[in-house]
């Protein structure tokens, strides 16, 4: 028989992770503060505890979704004493410190911890492109790894609770600083009646595709050093091109404030001597303290 898994939160999340574990064939318990939320487990064989400590019991392996790190304590303190020998496998969004606090609560109740970073959205969730950063217990990893490879491909990246929340705001960032630009670019356009799918399917898409190839020359750049004078387009270049576009786009009626702080960040670079850099240089710019 396989893992018997249990669920705690049936948000859009958290019921796609019960319903691809059932699929899955595993047998699955399910609790949410509210009774009776996502009927359509039923007809997949889900069985409903009680109480939160009736779903912590049913299973050793015990997946958490819920909307915060509050809901979490408040929802697995009254279960605290029952999870001794379980693995808890936290895949509520959270900062790094909040994943630390947790692996050393769920230690002190006996517990192996896994925190986790789901990369997905509940539709794909179980599907190809799915992956889960895992970070906490490697044995507990090792042990439910192929449990939790139902859900998406598991990887491990370390034994420090936070690293997965890390990586996955780190990740999540870098999408809405993508979503910010091509919301901002789709205004611009507008701002003219331009067909927002033909500009997106024709040139946006195509454009922002081509460069995320310098993706990886930045990173080369800021681990290992660019070389002298390999920088494509300056920074001093950057910064004096940036004035276009905050006057472009309030000549449209568009507000320009998603560009003002990289507006404020490279004019910064370039007043600190790195004109003849490139973008390498704003990742060390943004984490001094």
């Amino acid at each position: 028989m396989k893992t018997p898994v249990t669920v705690l939160g049936l948000g859009a999340m958290g019921t796609a992770l019960a319903r691809t574990f059932l699929a899955a064939g595993h047998p699955t318990t399910v609790w949410n503060r509210s009774p009776g939320r996502s009927p359509e487990l039923d007809d997949q064989g889900v069985v409903r505890a009680k109480s939160v400590i009736d779903a912590v019991v049913a299973s050793p392996l015990v997946v958490v979704c819920l909307l915060d790190d509050a809901s979490v304590r408040s929802t697995l303190q009254p279960a605290a004493s029952e999870l001794s020998r379980r693995t808890l496998v936290n895949l509520t969004n959270g900062t790094p410190e909040q994943a630390r606090r947790g692996l050393d609560w769920a230690a002190q109740h006996g517990a192996q911890y896994l925190d986790g970073g789901i990369m997905a959205v509940p539709a794909m969730i179980g599907g190809p492109a799915a992956f889960i950063l895992y970070s906490g217990s490697a044995e507990a990893f090792e042990q439910y790894r192929g449990d939790l490879a139902v859900l998406g491909r598991p990887t491990y990246v370390g034994s420090d609770a936070g690293l997965a929340a890390l990586q996955d705001l780190a990740l999540l960032s870098a999408m809405y600083g993508m979503f910010g630009g091509v919301a901002h670019a789709l205004a611009m356009t507008s701002s003219e009646k331009l067909s927002p799918t033909a500009f997106t399917d024709d040139l946006l898409v195509p454009w922002l595709t081509a460069m995320l190839g310098s993706v990886t020359r930045l990173a080369k750049d800021l681990e290992y050093g660019a070389e002298p004078g390999a920088a494509g387009s300056n920074l001093a270049m950057q910064a004096a091109a940036f004035d276009n576009f905050i006057e472009a786009s309030e000549a449209q009626g568009v507000d320009p404030m998603v560009l003002r702080p990289i507006h404020s960040l490279l004019d910064r670079a370039v007043a600190e001597g790195h004109g003849d850099e490139d973008l390498a240089v704003l990742v060390r710019l943004l984490a001094k303290n």
